[in-house]
């Protein structure tokens, strides 16, 4: 199941990508969030210990291999072989392939300026120690989804970006991957930068799971189930995702989640007829967690304030 320490491993990689410094592990994020967070004094963390993480089946739905990702991420990285799985305005046909899909649909988009990462930046948390990093790599595999979102003052969420992929990944490997795809390759918005680690910036990890290919298009629960969508029209194949909590989010009835995945797949018949296109549809459910940057920074403060740790 998705859980903060996911969230917080996802903070960690990004920070540690525009600071030009290795991140923590998985392992270590996961060890020392528990400790963060299951006691009043925490003693010294121990960074070096694995961490068992709970695991659920998961489905291969044939989507590309994945190019892992070097310990070191630019800014401006692309893996050539990732399932690119981007959000897009309810209201933007966009043309997508089947392997190309929609995930959530965005609000209005950040006008923050894209700024370069530069070495005159004050780090914002100092990196461990080499010599007590001690990399250990969960052999989990999910397909997952990485969100970010900003947090308005009445509570509203406006989309920074979300990108995910349907190969199921090595956790350590896919959270790191996703993390950094979808803040600086969701084309939507622009990159983030330092600037955009302010307290109210979220972000979540959906871990996707239990897929069944359905034959009736409504044999779903809002709120329950994400739907992937292919179809072919006038001889194009197209393809989209909606994760599971997007129709209750949007107030959407399933036949409006239908027509607006078939809009984000690039579809532009008319709505009075998506009936006769003949739909392959497969729901899925999905386990989330989502964390924010405040609490991410506290937390990260705790740990360079413990022994062993370079502040």
């Amino acid at each position: 199941m998705a859980t903060e320490a996911h969230c917080a491993y996802c903070f960690e990689a990004l920070v540690a990508n525009l600071e030009d410094r290795e991140p923590l592990s998985l392992a270590q994020v996961t060890s020392l969030w528990k400790q963060y967070t299951t006691s009043d004094s925490p003693d010294t963390p121990d960074i070096d210990g694995p961490a068992l993480i709970d695991t659920e089946p998961d489905t291969d739905l044939d989507d590309a291999p994945v190019t892992l990702p070097s310990s070191s991420l630019e800014p401006t990285y692309r893996s050539p072989a990732i399932s690119r799985l981007q959000a897009s305005t309810p209201s933007t046909a966009s043309s997508s392939s089947v392997h190309s899909t929609v995930s959530t649909p965005s609000r209005t988009s950040e006008a923050s300026s894209a700024t370069s990462k530069s070495s005159s930046h004050t780090s914002l948390l100092s990196p461990l120690s080499s010599s007590r990093r001690t990399p250990a790599l969960s052999e989990e595999k999910y397909p997952l989804f990485v969100s970010y979102h900003v947090i308005e003052d009445d509570g509203d969420k406006r989309l920074r970006g979300c990108i995910g992929t349907f190969t199921p990944e090595q956790l350590e490997y896919g959270l790191a991957e996703y993390a950094l795809t979808s803040a600086f390759n969701d084309h939507r918005f622009r990159p983030l930068t330092y600037s955009s680690l302010i307290p109210a910036l979220e972000v979540s990890v959906t871990l996707l799971t239990n897929f069944e290919p359905i034959s009736d298009p409504f044999d779903w629960d809002i709120g329950t189930h994400g739907l992937r969508i292919a179809f072919t029209y006038k001889g194009r194949r197209y393809g989209s995702t909606y994760l599971p909590d997007v129709a209750l989010e949007q107030g959407w009835t399933k036949e409006e989640t239908l027509v607006s995945l078939m809009r984000k797949a690039g579809w532009n018949g008319k709505v009075s007829e998506w009936s006769r296109v003949q739909l392959s549809v497969v729901r899925y459910q999905g386990s989330k967690a989502r964390l924010g940057f405040g609490e991410w920074r506290e937390w990260r403060l705790w740990v360079e304030g413990r022994e062993g740790v370079k502040a």
